[in-house]
């Protein structure tokens, strides 16, 4: 098979090597692919082979070039990929994004994060990227030398689910034998200068440490890329195992007890998955440890603790993670009516409702005005009891004090209606069969972060 493989033409080697990849993700007819078109020799073979598939799978081909403006041949750069796209019938979406030089994890970072954003305003269902596997090892690589973890090590990705998803149909291939198919191809392609310049770190393993150590180690390379798969798979292993831990601790809100049983490595393993979950990056291993330190030495106390974007939250016997906030009130707003009104990062929803919430006459009779607690705050849940304060109220119902000032009050006549995450008072609420207002408490997320790469 070996010999049979090594006789089959390059130019066929690679597009069997991409059709592999679309069939594997389940490409189907009449999806749009939308190549991240650099016009660099990688993505304008990438492009060219994807043309030559449209007739097999059905697909639309689009192209979309981010005009950085780093180099005096930007300009150049793009007028070529558009000649190009327009050669192969190919819409063309360019892009022109300003980068700052002043990005706190540097000019590649900066424009990276400029890049990606730019390409995700392109409607498709797949984003496609002519990484190869060079481009792997020098990741894996660049990855280990930070100090990354082992999902970090897994470096890229053939096939990335989401909207829209990722491929890399090129993951496999060396970048010698794209060099050599565009040659042979007679295609033309752009060089950018500053791949070349050793002071990028990036540049620097690929023109000055990978060359040196394929020279001790002739399968340098493709070895590195295993290793990647390697790291990958004991990944999704670390996932699988926080899947089960977080089952056996309550899912959303985990049970106290029940992790502190957890040893220290597997209980950072089970917050790194359940940050990730949410859509955001697992902090630095530091603060994770002192965040388990923290969770243990709390014992039975309430705990907030901030993480990045997320905060790791302790009470009452419950763990959880909840977005950042900046622990500010929401300023008074009236309500008129309005199916829903904007508090702080969520709002608050008001749905129709009948026999239940607040009655509809008790409403509209007089003011009413969402805002925060304010002082001498009381309620009566029920008409036999008597009336509590809000920090009563809020101990009575689990809720931690970090949380409070944030909770909306629907004040109606002067008087508290409503509570977030407590309830309506007795004298408002709604008789059997009485129209009614349920007011709900919507607490938003902030947006998913996109990918990294």
């Amino acid at each position: 098979m070996a010999g049979t493989r090594n006789r089959t033409p390059p130019d066929a080697r690679l597009t069997e090597a991409v059709a592999h990849v679309l069939q594997t993700a389940g490409v189907a007819p009449r999806q749009t692919l939308c190549v991240a078109f650099s016009g660099g020799v990688d993505s304008t073979v990438l492009l060219h082979l994807l043309a030559g598939l449209r007739g097999r799978f059905g697909f639309e081909l689009a192209a979309a070039h981010v005009h950085h403006g780093l180099s005096t041949n930007a300009d150049a750069w793009l007028a070529c990929c558009a000649r190009q796209c327009a050669a192969l019938g190919v819409p063309f979406h360019p892009f022109h994004v300003a980068v700052p030089r002043d990005h706190p994890a540097g000019l590649e970072a900066a424009a990276r994060e400029l890049r990606h954003a730019a390409l995700s305003r392109v409607a498709c269902e797949w984003l496609v990227f002519g990484h190869h596997l060079d481009d792997q090892a020098e990741t894996m690589l660049f990855r280990l030398l930070r100090g990354t973890g082992l999902r970090g090590a897994g470096a890229m990705r053939a096939i990335d689910g989401g909207t829209p998803g990722w491929l890399r149909p090129l993951l496999g291939v060396r970048r010698s034998d794209i060099v050599r198919f565009a040659q042979a191809a007679l295609l033309d392609w752009v060089e950018d200068e500053s791949n070349a310049d050793p002071g990028f770190a990036r540049n620097f393993l690929r023109h000055r440490v990978l060359p040196l150590a394929a020279e001790a180690f002739p399968g340098a390379v493709p070895a590195l890329a295993r290793a990647a798969d390697h790291f990958r798979e004991a990944g999704e292993l670390l996932d699988d195992l926080a899947a089960l831990d977080a089952a056996a601790c309550g899912e959303d809100s985990l049970v106290r007890e029940r992790v502190l049983d957890l040893p220290d490595a597997r209980l950072r393993n089970l917050l790194r998955y359940r940050i990730r979950s949410m859509g955001y990056d697992a902090p630095p291993r530091a603060r994770l440890v002192e965040a388990v330190r923290q969770l243990r030495d709390a014992g039975e106390r309430p705990l907030f603790l901030p993480l990045g974007a997320l905060n790791c939250c302790a009470y009452r016997g419950e763990v959880w993670l909840e977005a950042g906030f900046d622990g500010g009130a929401a300023e008074p707003v009236a309500w008129r009516g309005e199916r829903s009104l904007s508090w702080g990062s969520g709002e608050v929803r008001f749905e129709p409702a009948i026999g239940a919430g607040i009655g509809r006459a008790a409403l509209e009779a007089r003011e009413a005005v969402l805002m925060p607690r304010w002082p001498g705050l009381t309620l009566r849940e029920a008409v036999e009891r008597p009336r509590r304060t809000f920090k009563n109220l809020c101990q009575e119902a689990g809720i931690p004090a970090w949380l409070r000032p944030r909770l909306p009050v629907l004040r109606v006549g002067g008087e508290a209606a409503w509570i977030a995450e407590i309830g309506v008072a007795a004298e408002f609420r709604c008789a059997p069969g009485e129209e009614g207002v349920l007011p709900a408490w919507r607490r938003r997320e902030r947006p998913r972060k996109g990918r990294k790469g």
